[in-house]
């Protein structure tokens, strides 16, 4: 779409999709080859766009740092509750904490609330989904954590197939939903701005929420990683 031609290295834990689309992409318009290459290694470009974690990004920046470019790093979501959310809202978070979990930065891994939270709302419409308890590798984990914490006497709730924790981090284990208090709207905004950097999408029902409930996986065409206008980048190349 904005002119460039692309050379393309796979990751190897995600080899599938970018191949799909150029695929039908090649369906629609044979002349789309042109542009479109998947190559082992990358040589002879003008502008770099890479994605990986905190420890590979210092990697991209080491080597390609001297080029235009778009060094994504880790991030994930959070979500704001005020204790007023309704039942479905309640269920809609469970498919932004659960929709492929662990696997993304939309994946929402922690939770703010305020000082008086009650949490059995949550714990119990979230019921909605305790048969990913059945996927193996889900439960693997949420027994391994489950005995970190009783080994560690750290206090935690627990549904039977979620453990929330309180927790200042951002990032959960999977099948661990971190959560923290705030005081009022002044000490959850400097929560959320000393972490900015890391947060990727924020779920609630009103500012500082950028997300409604329940759509964190379901981003709209213009709902760019990180914030940043990636056909604005391209466009802007000489």
């Amino acid at each position: 779409m904005s002119g460039n031609r692309v050379q393309i290295k796979l990751s190897s834990k995600d080899s599938k999709l970018l191949l799909y689309l150029a695929n039908q992409l090649l369906s629609f318009d044979s002349g789309f080859s042109e542009y479109i290459a998947f190559n082992e290694k990358l040589e002879n470009f003008d502008a770099i766009i890479a994605t990986g974690s905190d420890n590979s990004a210092r990697y991209f920046d080491y080597y390609f740092g001297r080029y235009p470019n778009v060094i994504r790093k880790n991030r994930t979501s959070c979500a704001i509750l005020t204790g007023s959310e309704s039942d479905q809202e309640i269920e809609s978070l469970g498919t932004d904490i659960f929709s492929y979990f662990g696997l993304g930065c939309r994946n929402v891994s922690k939770v703010f609330v305020p000082k008086d939270y009650d949490f059995v709302k949550l714990l119990s419409r979230l019921e909605a989904f305790k048969e990913i308890i059945h996927h193996h590798k889900y439960c693997n984990n949420y027994d391994y954590q489950k005995s970190i914490l009783l080994v560690n006497s750290v206090a935690f709730l627990d549904n039977g197939f979620l453990l929330l924790q309180e927790n200042e981090k951002l990032v959960s284990p999977i099948s661990v939903l971190y959560y923290e208090k705030y005081e009022d709207e002044k000490d959850l905004k400097n929560k959320l701005d000393v972490n900015k950097e890391k947060i990727q999408c924020i779920v609630g029902k009103e500012n500082p929420a950028t997300t409604p409930f329940g759509l964190t996986q379901f981003p709209q065409v213009w709902d760019y990683a990180d914030q940043l206008d990636t056909l604005q980048f391209l466009s802007g190349l000489n």
